[in-house]
């Protein structure tokens, strides 16, 4: 499974879409962080989840953490997320048990 994060240097991460198979676009938490509060940044995120779509890919949105982040990206139609709203960092053996 491949994945490209989206980060400020887009142009160059564009360019990866049509030359490797990617499975998954990952939205990178400086745009999650500001997406609320700066509408270009929202339009970004909105922009990675669309075009996730349209290439028959998931989107992940990363550094999810509140409630409010959530369900934008939820309403946007963001695939998965990652972040403190769901977990702070866990070493292997404590995530193990929550698999359980």
């Amino acid at each position: 499974m491949k994945i490209l994060t989206f980060k400020a240097s887009m142009s160059e991460d564009l360019s990866k879409l049509c030359s490797i198979q990617i499975d998954i676009l990952k939205i990178d938490i400086s745009f999650v962080r500001k997406m609320l509060a700066d509408k270009h940044s929202r339009y970004i995120v909105e922009t990675i989840i669309y075009l996730s779509k349209k290439l028959n890919m998931k989107s992940i949105a990363e550094g999810v953490e509140t409630d409010e982040q959530f369900n934008l990206l939820k309403e946007l139609g963001c695939d998965c997320i990652q972040g403190f709203l769901l977990s702070k960092p866990l070493d292997v053996e404590k995530f193990k048990t929550m698999l359980v």
